[in-house]
C-alpha cells in the first residue's frame, strides 16, 4: 500500500496519480434494452478488463477497456445465442468491444436531485410549523464527471460519452488502494450495424434501438 492513498482536488477526495486496473471481483458492465416496446431486458458482459491512468491533473486522466463479446449474458440461453450471432455481435468475427477515452469534463459536486426535492418540500411545509432539516452533504460527496470517448463494436467506432459518478477513494481491508465509480450512457445499436429487428403488427419493433449502458466497479492501484 502506498503511504498516501488519496489526495484532495477541488474539495473532492481522489486517488493518487498512477495506474489502476478494474477489479474483476467488483465490476458490472451492463446494459438495458426494451422488448416489445414495453418491458426492460437487462444484461451484462461477464468478462472485461480496463486500465485507468490517473494523472497528476485528474482532467488529463485516461481510460481504456476491452470487453469480451462472447461473455454476454441476459438470463436466457436462446436470447444470448442470438445476441452472439451475426444478427447482432457476431462474436466469432469480432471477439471484443473496445472503449477508449478522449477527455474528461468535471461537473462538480452537484447535490443529488432527491435531496434538492426534499429540501424544497421541507421549505413548503415550513409554514405549517413542521421542521424537516436535512444535514448538508459531507465533504466526501461523490463527484460527477463526463468521460468523452469512443466505443468500437463490430469494427465500427462511434463517440459515446459516459456520465460518471465518482464514488470515493480509500485503502481496502487487504492493503490495496482503490476507488469506486459508476457510469451511464445511451447508444443507438443501429449505429454499429446491429440492425436485426421484427416489425410488430400492433406497431413498433420487437427489440428497442436505444441501449442504456450501466457500469459500476472498483479500480485497484498498481505498484
Amino acid at each position: 500500500m502506498t503511504d498516501i492513498a488519496t489526495r484532495t482536488w477541488d474539495g473532492l477526495t481522489i486517488p493518487v496519480a498512477g495506474t489502476y486496473l478494474l477489479d474483476q471481483a467488483h465490476k458490472r458492465i451492463g446494459f438495458l434494452s426494451r422488448h416489445m416496446m414495453v418491458s426492460p431486458v437487462r444484461g451484462e458482459f461477464a468478462e472485461a478488463t480496463a486500465q485507468i491512468v490517473v494523472a497528476e491533473d485528474p482532467l488529463l486522466s485516461s481510460v481504456t477497456a476491452t470487453i469480451v463479446s462472447a461473455s454476454i449474458t441476459t438470463g436466457s440461453v436462446d436470447r444470448d445465442t442470438h445476441l452472439k450471432s451475426a444478427d447482432f455481435l457476431d462474436v466469432e468475427s469480432y471477439p471484443t468491444l473496445e472503449y477508449r477515452s478522449t477527455g474528461i469534463k468535471w461537473q462538480g459536486n452537484e447535490e443529488d436531485p432527491i435531496f434538492q426535492w426534499a429540501r424544497l418540500r421541507s421549505h413548503r411545509l415550513g409554514g405549517r410549523g413542521r421542521s424537516h432539516i436535512l444535514p448538508p452533504q459531507s465533504d466526501g460527496a461523490p463527484g460527477r464527471f463526463t468521460l468523452t470517448g469512443e466505443l468500437t463494436v463490430k469494427g465500427i467506432t462511434r463517440a459515446v460519452d459516459l456520465e460518471v459518478n465518482f464514488g470515493g477513494a480509500r485503502p481496502d481491508p487487504y492493503g490495496q488502494n482503490i476507488f469506486g465509480f459508476s457510469a451511464t450512457a445511451e447508444m443507438n445499436r443501429e449505429d454499429y450495424g446491429l440492425l436485426w429487428n421484427v416489425i410488430l403488427e400492433s406497431g413498433g419493433v420487437l427489440v428497442g434501438k436505444t441501449v442504456q449502458i450501466e457500469i459500476a466497479g472498483e479500480a485497484i492501484y498498481q505498484t
